[in-house]
């Protein structure tokens, strides 16, 4: 049963260890004396790696369940301890070491840092990479095993990329060909409209990587309002959306060129509901005389999008704009963006299925008699899916009730324990109420928040089945 498991897991934590050389490459080429931080980390983490994949190598056929959950837990958690092994050999305590691992390869952007600017190049390099390898890993994830699993109603999403094998292992390598080249693309296309207007090429490599993974962490500590710069903002926008659409889409899209495909489907309902959210917070701006109106397009914009696609950068001070706009940013935060992408949250294709379910209740209320069939679109909801996503909605809520209450068994106030949950749960990583800093917090309330990223990240019900009784009787 653990073979399997254990050489994957392998795998994934060596490739960890070589993406350590890539900061350790950028200190040296900027005679910084920070390298041997990420060589220790690289040969530690390559060295566990390769003893895991080599000593339990062999061909793998399929993975049971059982074995896909282990899997997807037990390597998210190894690559996130692992991923902390070079802020502890900095110096940063081991409580804020995990956070920021965890923060990174999860794509949540929280950060105990108090001053940003002050971090080593190596540093912020290393943050972008565990972004970029935590969104690709998290699209994958969620393009080829969450439906094997049934988690949260994805096999509608399977419905909607139905080309793919129904073989788990061959709808790996067979998605995570196309995943990676659109991935890749958007990087590589965000990098390059960044380095043109106008930022450094390193700034611009650890926002492209950090904007299509939908983390937010950025190399300055007022994000993207540091550059005062509308044109920065406006690519932003654009690549933080098309990292919350589904890349197997993108890939689809492009490649059949069939653009109304962008009407139908989550992908349509997304921008349906991005459209009227911007509408919504540019109309309570420019009622309040907070900004001009083209002003309030854009931060309005930048906002909405910024917290529906879970990214969490920041143009400007939104939480000053009032009671009805926080309550809003707590909307989008929820809302979250397609399945299949590098966003967290809630996910629109769950909510479409739960508006669904309410308008059939509304219906057979009045006629009680009469048959409906649960579809979104074109596509029938099976009842199996559609009580999936309904145990998702009640486990992700229970969660943030019970983890609320643990922050606030550790004494802190209501509203700073549910906006740090919240931001955790969703991978938003930035603070929706009140100003609280993750570096004021104690070391247990930084582990339960640590265990909180992870929980959202995997869609809760990942990690919930592996604490069951039953999943461990054979």
């Amino acid at each position: 049963m653990w073979q399997p498991i254990l050489m994957i897991c392998g795998y994934f934590v060596s490739v960890l260890g070589v993406a350590m050389l890539f900061p350790a490459a950028l200190d040296l080429y900027y005679h910084n004396d920070q390298w041997s931080i990420f060589v220790s980390s690289s040969v530690v983490a390559m060295f566990v790696g390769f003893s895991l994949f080599l000593s339990n190598r062999g061909k793998i056929k399929n993975l049971s369940l059982h074995q896909a959950y282990l899997l997807t837990a037990l390597s998210w958690t190894a690559v996130g301890f692992l991923a902390a092994l070079p802020f502890i050999f900095q110096g940063m305590a081991f409580t804020d070491a995990i956070f920021e691992g965890f923060s990174g390869i999860t794509t949540t952007g929280a950060t105990v840092v108090a001053d940003i600017e002050k971090l080593p190049v190596s540093i912020l390099f290393w943050r972008a990479i565990l972004n970029g390898l935590g969104g690709v890993g998290i699209v994958i994830f969620a393009t080829a095993l969450l439906p094997f699993l049934g988690i949260g109603g994805m096999q509608l999403f399977q419905r909607e990329n139905s080309d793919v094998n129904e073989k788990f292992l061959p709808k790996i390598s067979y998605m995570a060909k196309r995943i990676i080249l659109v991935y890749a693309t958007l990087i590589v296309l965000c990098f390059s409209a960044l380095k043109l207007s106008g930022m450094g090429w390193f700034d611009a490599v650890c926002h492209a990587l950090s904007t299509v993974s939908t983390s937010g962490s950025s190399t300055h500590n007022l994000s993207i309002a540091s550059y005062n710069s509308a044109s920065i903002e406006w690519i932003v926008a654009l690549f933080m959306f098309l990292g919350a659409c589904p890349l197997a889409f993108l890939y689809n899209l492009v490649s059949t060129r069939q653009f109304g495909q962008l009407r139908s489907g989550q992908v349509g309902a997304f921008i349906k509901i991005l459209i009227l959210y911007t509408l919504i917070m540019w109309g309570w701006l420019s009622y309040n005389g907070i900004y001009t109106p083209l002003d309030g397009l854009r931060y309005a914009a930048f906002t909405v999008i910024s917290l529906t696609s879970s990214t969490g950068y920041a143009s400007s001070a939104y939480l000053s704009w009032g009671s009805f706009a926080i309550t809003a940013a707590l909307i989008f935060t929820l809302t979250g963006g397609c399945s299949g992408s590098t966003s967290g949250s809630v996910k629109i294709l769950r909510w479409q299925v739960i508006v669904a379910l309410l308008k059939r209740a509304i219906v057979t209320t009045t006629q009680p008699n009469r048959m409906l069939p649960l579809k979104i679109g074109k596509i029938n909801v099976s009842s199996a899916a559609a009580s999936s996503v309904v145990i998702f909605f009640v486990a992700y809520f229970f969660s943030i009730v019970v983890l609320t209450a643990l922050v606030s068994l550790c004494g802190i106030d209501f509203l700073t324990a549910f906006s740090a949950v919240i931001n955790c749960i969703t991978n938003v990583g930035c603070a929706l109420v009140g100003d609280f800093a993750y570096a004021d917090f104690s070391s247990v309330v930084k582990m339960i928040l640590v265990f909180t990223m992870l929980l959202g990240r995997l869609e809760i019900m990942t990690v919930l089945v592996i604490f069951c009784k039953s999943f461990w009787q054979r």
